[in-house]
């Protein structure tokens, strides 16, 4: 059971994830969170960095859609001045907007990647649907919350898989 909760890869943070890196794996798309994954929980836009790490992935051929557990107006504001895609309310980490976002990307499973900043929610969901995750330290410190309290398990998770010898990358994402 604590296997779904392992990435399969770490990053420091998502502008990290590079069009090379993905392309070499055979990546052509890219489901992505949105809070504390691309932007801060409580920003509304794209930083310079972020929209041109965006647009290096359009260069690239590589898709992207963000899948958000927020609100319709919070993702919205956030995906529709950089022309991206979006589902909101995704209920992640059920399964329905993963099954959405790939269709939305017109890729399999195999050519697609999963990020986000929660065990509990992006990799678990990434991870029951078969996808490859990729974990990202949040671009905050606080958190709203739902997402407090989620970070409370994932401590807890945490240590377990540290005990347990699964985790090579815990002293970075505390």
């Amino acid at each position: 059971m604590y296997r779904l909760f392992i990435p399969n890869e770490y990053k420091h943070k998502v502008t990290d994830i590079t069009p090379q890196m993905l392309k070499k794996r055979g990546v052509k798309g890219i489901i992505t969170d949105l809070d504390n994954t691309l932007i801060e929980w409580d920003r509304p836009g794209a930083t310079p960095a972020l929209a041109e790490w965006f647009k290096s992935m359009q260069d690239a051929g590589i898709r992207v859609v963000v899948v958000s557990n927020n609100n319709e107006d919070r993702v919205r504001t956030f995906a529709v001045p950089l022309g991206i895609p979006f589902i909101h309310r995704a209920r992640k980490p059920l399964g329905g907007a993963y099954k959405r976002a790939l269709a939305m990307l017109g890729v399999p499973k195999h050519e697609a990647v999963m990020i986000g900043d929660q065990m509990l929610t992006d990799v678990f969901g990434g991870n029951l649907k078969g996808l490859h995750t990729i974990l990202v330290i949040p671009v905050a410190e606080s958190d709203g919350f739902v997402t407090r309290f989620n970070r409370l398990v994932e401590r807890r998770i945490m240590k377990r898989l540290k005990r347990k010898g699964h985790v090579t990358w815990e002293d970075n994402y505390e």
